[in-house]
């Protein structure tokens, strides 16, 4: 139900923006709201994979948590990602946490979406990749 929610609101404002439904962003927010993980944004330092399950956690099964660090320095890089069973329990955490403090830190809460692929380099173009 939250979806269908979700997905009218979408298309309510993308019509009264610009009178059109502009149907690719239309298709990536389906997309992104059928997804059952969730980026997590703004972590305070402390934060840890279990500390962020554990705040995740009363919004259904949560499958994955992870907090991302620096490759070098171990040190967290103030976000992370939240996976559940369920695309229901993620959509409930998503209104549920987004603007709320954990660790001191107000956190932004969204749907996570693919990591752009770098397209491979054209020898052909002459010029820079184009990304």
């Amino acid at each position: 139900m939250a979806f269908f929610n979700k997905f009218g609101s979408l298309v309510r404002q993308s019509v009264s923006q610009n009178g059109q439904v502009p149907t690719a962003s239309m298709l990536n927010s389906i997309r992104c709201m059928s997804s059952s993980k969730l980026f997590v944004g703004g972590l305070a330092w402390s934060t840890d994979d279990q500390s962020l399950k554990d705040a995740f956690s009363g919004f259904g099964e949560v499958t994955d948590a992870r907090v991302i660090t620096d490759r070098d320095t171990g040190r967290s890089r103030g976000f992370g990602f939240v996976s559940y069973e369920s695309t229901e329990s993620a959509s409930e955490a998503l209104s549920a946490m987004d603007g709320q403090e954990l660790g001191g830190r107000n956190i932004r809460v969204s749907y996570a979406t693919d990591k752009r692929q770098p397209q491979p380099y054209n020898s052909n173009y002459g010029g820079n990749p184009d990304y």
